[in-house]
């Protein structure tokens, strides 16, 4: 017996002893309309509300030695050239009928000039109202638009694995394009995007450069997500792509409409750290899972409702959350003013809290200082640390002292960083942002400025 002939009988055999159901026969379409079967009319009731978005922005081309204090004046005319036109090419998505869209901050952020053209070829000028780097979020207004098709937002916390999504976009700049996939995983928050490290849904629809700020949507054709970014080794689509949920959409269009040029989110003042098999097995916990919180600012309102250091946070309104990223999240899209119910864990017990969400706080004042030209370091500017300042520049939760706003170029020249925090000029300790100017001066022209950066001391060593 020959080898084919082996095979076709074992196949045989096979499917002779597996027993076939009715609902499981393999069958050719029976009619016209299951053979029309498709997505496309989701796709022509859809693709009208997703946009191209052609950002122009000028870069100005400065001399390398414009910063710099003692070279700057000597060289003022090296270097100087034209302006430099730089253009982004995106998409976005439209929310209302007065023409609120959607896209991605690094799609639109600082332009100057933002053209965005429909579906159908018109073409609006556009205006940002809100931006924000750290979630890659912007909402703009175009003019003059009425009527304009939209899609509706759902739910993003309702979105299951598994769902069929279809992405909507103009990758590469090609023009509309739609690619089919589904939701492969939710409560990303491991990739950075931004300035800061988001919390998205994955998909394995493709999604490829220039499907920035493009439309995730459902099999209803509502928006689930804003997509933003791939992960990619070759700058191409490898069926990993993330979008930013729906809900932080609509807390970032509430805020737009309600007049924030800038996003307000609401101040936790924790820290903790995921769960992990060695600290679940300490914890006596069966599964992995919640935020170990490890510390707490007097001033948060975790303090407020009762939280204490050591306490599992395991969900946040019924949502369960296992990283600090998810509580945040969750937090932001509640918004402040709102009130979040908090599901933690302590010696075992597990009890819920009613955290008040609010921005953090400017107490004790910050009493901003900026140093003029004639004082030895002109243009550092400092201020004294609280709640704001910290959340401002994402300083360690418990910093105190007075924290580097803007070094200026001198300082900048010396080794001063925005957020560093300054604790001595030759050994005088700086207690406020009043004492700086005077120590700086007390000391001039050799300085030993004590700072303290990523949890460490430094000593600053500079002669003026």
């Amino acid at each position: 017996m020959t080898r084919n002939a082996i095979l076709s009988l074992l196949v045989a055999l096979c499917a002779a002893a597996l027993p076939v159901r009715a609902d499981e026969v393999v069958r050719v379409p029976s009619s016209r309309a299951e053979i029309a079967l498709s997505f496309a009319p989701l796709v022509r009731e859809a693709a009208p509300a997703v946009v191209n978005i052609y950002a122009r922005r000028v870069v100005a081309q400065r001399s390398p030695f414009a910063d710099d204090p003692f070279f700057g004046d000597f060289f003022r005319d090296l270097g100087r050239g034209r302006p430099r036109v730089q253009n982004s090419l995106g998409s976005g998505v439209i929310l209302s009928e007065d023409g609120i869209v959607v896209s991605n901050y690094h799609v639109v952020g600082e332009a100057e000039d933002i053209r965005v053209v429909l579906n159908d070829r018109r073409e609006y000028a556009a205006r940002v109202l809100l931006g924000d780097e750290e979630a890659d979020l912007a909402i703009l207004r175009l003019e003059g638009a009425e009527d304009m098709p939209h899609l509706p937002l759902r739910d993003s916390d309702a979105v299951e694995v598994g769902e069929l999504v279809l992405a909507i976009g103009n990758p590469f700049g090609v023009g509309q394009t739609v690619s089919s996939g589904i939701v492969s995983g939710l409560a990303r928050s491991g990739t950075a995007t931004g300035t800061g490290r988001g919390y998205f849904i994955q998909t394995d629809a493709p999604i490829n450069p220039g499907n920035s700020g493009g439309a995730l949507i459902d099999m209803q054709g509502r928006l689930i997500g804003v997509n933003t970014s791939i992960l990619s080794r070759s700058g191409g689509s490898n069926g990993i792509g993330f979008a930013i949920p729906a809900a932080l959409v609509a807390q970032f269009v509430a805020q737009a409409e309600a007049g924030h040029e800038q996003f307000a989110r609401p101040w936790a003042g924790i820290t903790g750290q995921p769960v992990d098999a060695d600290l679940s097995a300490s914890l006596g916990q069966g599964v992995p899972q919640g935020v170990l919180v490890s510390d707490v600012h007097p001033q948060s309102p975790f303090a407020a409702a009762g939280l204490l250091p050591g306490a599992l946070i395991v969900a946040v309104d019924d949502k369960p959350v296992n990283t600090p990223a998810e509580v945040l999240y969750h937090l932001s899209v509640r918004g402040i003013g709102a009130e979040s119910r908090v599901t933690v864990v302590r010696q075992g017990e597990e009890r819920e809290i009613t955290v008040a969400l609010a921005a953090p706080p400017e107490t004790p004042p910050r009493a901003a200082q900026s140093l003029g030209e004639r004082t030895v370091l002109p243009g550092l500017s400092v201020a004294r640390v609280n709640p704001a300042v910290i959340a401002e520049l994402d300083l360690p939760l418990m910093t105190d002292g007075v924290a580097v706003l803007d070094p200026g170029p001198w300082g900048a020249r010396a080794g001063l960083r925005r957020g560093d925090i300054l604790r001595a000029v030759n050994g005088l300790a700086v207690g406020g942002p009043g004492d700086v100017a005077p120590a700086l001066a007390a000391g001039a022209p050799r300085l030993a400025v004590e700072i303290l950066r990523d949890g460490r001391r430094r000593l600053l060593r500079f002669r003026l």
